[in-house]
């Protein structure tokens, strides 16, 4: 019999490794989803609303190197929550930043989630195809990070990518499998699966359904599997083209049917047999998914949340199609408050379509619907103007925002400044009637019938008032300007001397 060689042994004992998870992360149009699409040779981007990814879409490709799989997280600052729960999901992370603009706000945001998931990161810096393209610049600024390029003695590896031309993508691919390489990702295929809820929604016709990223073991069709103390079988699965599956290893994203509950990104889920099944059940009897149930909300609970009568508020309920966009919308929105005097309230949130209890729910609030990627069904339409309740739906959640922030505003009242506008010396003080009247000399500006008026004496704020009526001559005027005299009587202060200077303003709104 032929001994085995020590090459052979090595091979034997050293356990199989599984393809990379990869999460795209960068500031908002620097071109992550366009470079997927040139990596996948797909037309993911002309589907994508406004040009931005509005859902984490998990993507497995093959290369001549081998398998990387792919998460696309959405690029506007809105959807932090989700990044954040795709560095928790990932192996590496590419950082995208265009050549042209450089380091911004959300690429700094997926530095620091990098960092604290202790997550290797690829800088790949795109757009160098354009004439105004400083690659340099951008490893510059990120030197202030702490990224160094392995070039430079740093641990950073960095590709220079043009995702529109194409270039670069070859290099972009073998750095993220070198890295991987030295990462040593262990896998066993035979066991159980185990891995995390990428994303959830409810489909019309099927049901909650949830993309699931199987990070350990195999998954199988009629597999048992629990994720949040809920229990869900596997009654059908697909890849990411839509071809059904049979059964799906790790590092594989699946679109899963078979949940009796709408689950929730983030969460974690592992097979388990069905005694394990029937015990947890038994333990969690007449629990279900608050999310797929809407809460009962009566006007009590919600005045409860009101507290102070005083401040104004701009009402909202919220539907969205999936579970992260709805996070991600009201973390957002929840930023809208611009001061103690007017405040926005998320009244509810939920997945789904708008319901008719949404409907009524806003009119006892005098509030508004939102919808984000659902469109009402006309009956409830119907149903919605005969209440009186706005519906606003949207598909691109920065028009969302920008359109709240907005309304937000005009809930405030307004800010107001003074303006100066003239100078009176008080020459003299009389009686006509009951009215009390200045004789003044403007000596600079103007006087006009309204303004607003402070009387000083030695420097000192003594009054304040408006001006009520206006003479000169004996005749109303509306206004009299610098180097006349005038006869002016004033309400709110009745305390005037001679030699007192009023200072005279007017209050101006601003905008």
């Amino acid at each position: 019999m032929k001994k085995a060689t020590k090459s052979q042994k090595e091979k034997a004992i050293k356990p199989p490794v599984r393809s990379p998870v990869v999460t795209v992360m960068g500031h908002v149009d620097h071109g992550k989803t366009l470079l997927l699409d040139a990596i996948r040779n797909t037309d993911v981007v002309a589907s994508e609303k406004g040009g931005i990814t509005q859902h984490i879409g998990a993507y497995k490709i093959k290369t001549k190197g081998g398998e990387i799989t792919f998460i696309d997280t959405p690029g506007h600052e809105a959807f932090t929550a989700m990044r954040a729960r795709g560095a928790k999901a990932t192996d590496i992370i590419v950082l995208v930043i265009a050549a042209s603009e450089g380091v911004m706000p959300q690429t700094v945001e997926a530095i620091n989630h990098a960092k604290s998931a202790q997550v290797p990161i690829i800088v790949a810096i795109n757009k160098i195809d354009l004439p105004q393209a400083n690659p340099d610049q951008v490893k510059k600024q990120l030197m202030e990070h702490g990224l160094l390029d392995e070039e430079l003695g740093g641990t950073t590896l960095f590709c220079e990518v043009s995702a529109k031309k194409k270039k670069g993508l070859k290099e972009l691919l073998a750095t993220i499998l070198l890295e991987a390489e030295m990462l040593e990702l262990p896998c066993n295929s035979k066991k159980p699966a185990e891995g995390v809820v990428i994303e959830a929604k409810i489909d019309k016709g099927r049901g909650p359904v949830a993309t699931v990223l199987i990070q350990n073991g195999t998954l199988r069709l009629k597999d048992t599997f629990v994720t949040n103390f809920n229990i869900a079988r596997v009654r059908a699965m697909f890849d990411d083209t839509g071809k059904a599956l049979k059964e799906a290893g790790p590092s594989t994203p699946v679109e899963v049917l078979g949940f009796s509950f709408l689950a929730k990104a983030g969460d974690t889920f592992k097979v388990i047999s069905e005694k394990e099944a029937k015990e947890i059940e038994r333990e969690s009897k007449g629990q279900i998914s608050p999310e797929f149930i809407p809460p009962k909300l009566t006007l009590e609970t919600l005045f409860a949340r009101i507290e102070k009568k005083e401040i104004k508020e701009l009402p909202l309920i919220i539907k969205t199609d999936v579970t992260g966009t709805k996070e991600a919308i009201c973390t957002s929105l929840e930023k809208l408050s611009f001061s103690e005097k007017a405040r926005l309230v998320i009244i509810h949130s939920g997945v789904g379509s708008i319901l008719e209890s949404d409907i009524m729910l806003a009119k006892s609030v005098e509030g508004m619907v939102i919808g984000f990627n659902i469109k009402p069904e006309a009956r409830i339409k119907i149903l919605a103007e005969k209440e009186g309740v706005k519906i606003y739906t949207y598909d691109i959640i920065y028009k969302l925002i920008e359109d709240i922030e907005k309304a937000t505003l005009g809930l405030l009242p307004p800010e107001y400044r003074e303006k100066a506008i003239g100078r009176a010396i008080v020459r003299q003080v009389f009686k006509i009637k009951k009215d009390l009247i200045a004789g003044c000399f403007i000596e600079g500006g103007k006087a006009q019938r309204g303004a607003k008026v402070r009387v000083l004496r030695l420097n000192k704020v003594i009054g304040e008032g408006s001006i009520s009526s206006l003479k000169r001559f004996k005749e109303d005027v509306s206004e009299v300007k610098t180097g006349l005299e005038c006869g002016l009587s004033l309400d709110g202060t009745k305390d005037i001397k001679e030699a007192d200077v009023i200072e005279i303003f007017i209050k101006e709104e601003v905008k």
